[in-house]
């Protein structure tokens, strides 16, 4: 018989939903959760679909959930790739395919384990939901935020909740990430007199102003971390200055930077710190920021400890908890359920020319995330 996970992963490939598309991805999820007994509500925003859907069992319990997109980044040149990104195909024991890895085949087998689940009775206690959006690989700000923001207006929390991006490095299970950093952004604009170069008496060149405060920005320590996070990054990503004339003290410098941050710092913090390295240097500037994302932790408990015994029931190794890389959805999901953690495939091959996910590993991530769901409504 056809591999139910394999088949579902491939109908959801074949949907060419370069985000903030969707292109009938969640229309497949609907048909295949309705006949389980979900209540199924598509939250439109933006030009965004999303999906929440929940099945109550027949006794009370906690409510898990899992959250992904069906959102996937545009191909990158076509004439690159092997096969067509959006016709799966399979080579060497691996499928191909644009989103293959990020995240169709977790939504998939966590669909086919709901499926098996049900069928076998196991799933009666508690409750079970999906939050899906096709807004997590663009900017995010009518996805998953928007559920969250629709949940906490009706007062509903989310025990469990799994984010099934593409956490595993070396093979599958040999990673969960437990948590991610914040991301915060700056523009900073600090201004200067124009005036020719030869006469800069009558100038205030911003980009000579600005150099001690920045060098002494570059080196601050801004936290040490703790046993989670690995200590708070400030990084800058642009500078621009200059009229493009060679003869002329620009009139004003712009500096765009990034700080990567841990709990162990907090928003307000960083940003007083910054202002008064800025001040101290009698700088005349103007800083906009903005927030994408605050940094959530989940310390180990239920939620990892199922998942962590499910991995190794299934592929006979131990599961690492990290927080490395950038940010993911489950920030926002973080808000109203106290453990959210992120399980899937190997990610080696994400956003690439030749997207993949191993042929071998859609059997044991189904019976993963079915095992985890099992210990976490039925924990007797």
């Amino acid at each position: 018989m056809p591999d139910p996970v394999r088949a579902l992963t491939e109908a959801l490939i074949r949907a060419r939903s370069v985000t903030p598309a969707d292109d009938g991805c969640q229309s497949l999820l609907i048909d295949r959760l309705t006949p389980l007994g979900f209540t199924c509500e598509t939250i439109a925003s933006g030009g965004v679909t999303n999906l929440w859907a929940v099945r109550s069992g027949l006794r009370a319990g906690p409510l898990a959930v899992f959250a992904g997109h069906t959102d996937v980044v545009p191909t990158g040149p076509l004439d690159q790739w092997h096969s067509d990104p959006f016709v799966p195909t399979e080579r060497d024991g691996r499928l191909y395919g644009r989103g293959a890895a990020d995240m169709k085949t977790s939504i998939a087998a966590f669909v086919v384990a709901v499926e098996e689940l049900v069928a076998a009775g196991d799933a009666d206690d508690g409750a079970i939901g999906l939050l899906i959006t096709s807004d997590e690989e663009g900017p995010a700000t009518d996805g998953t935020v928007k559920v969250v923001d629709l949940l906490v207006s009706r007062g509903q929390r989310i025990d469990y909740c799994i984010v099934g991006e593409p956490t595993s490095v070396e093979r599958l299970g040999d990673m969960i990430k437990n948590g991610r950093r914040g991301s915060m952004s700056g523009r900073l604009t600090i201004r200067g007199v124009q005036g020719h170069i030869a006469y800069p008496h009558l100038a205030r060149n911003p980009i000579h102003l600005a150099m001690p405060a920045l060098a002494e920005l570059v080196a601050t320590e801004w936290d040490a971390g703790n046993e989670y996070f690995p200590p708070t990054s400030w990084q800058m990503s642009n500078l621009h200055a200059g009229t493009g004339a060679s003869n002329v003290i620009p009139g004003e410098a712009v500096v765009d930077f990034n700080f990567r941050f841990s709990t162990a710092s907090t928003v307000e913090g960083l940003q007083t710190r910054v202002e008064q390295i800025l001040t101290r240097h009698g700088l005349d500037y103007d800083l906009r920021w903005s927030i994408s994302g605050h940094p959530f932790l989940t310390p180990p408990g239920e939620l990892s400890d199922a998942l962590g015994a499910a991995i190794a029931a299934h592929t006979g190794g131990q599961a690492e908890l990290s927080t490395t890389g950038g940010t993911s959805d489950g920030r926002f999901i973080a808000r109203i359920c106290p453990q959210v953690v992120e399980f899937g495939p190997c990610n080696a091959s994400i956003h690439k020319i030749d997207e993949h996910v191993s042929l071998a590993d859609l059997e044991p991530l189904k019976a993963i995330y079915r095992d985890t769901l099992r210990r976490l409504l039925r924990p007797d």
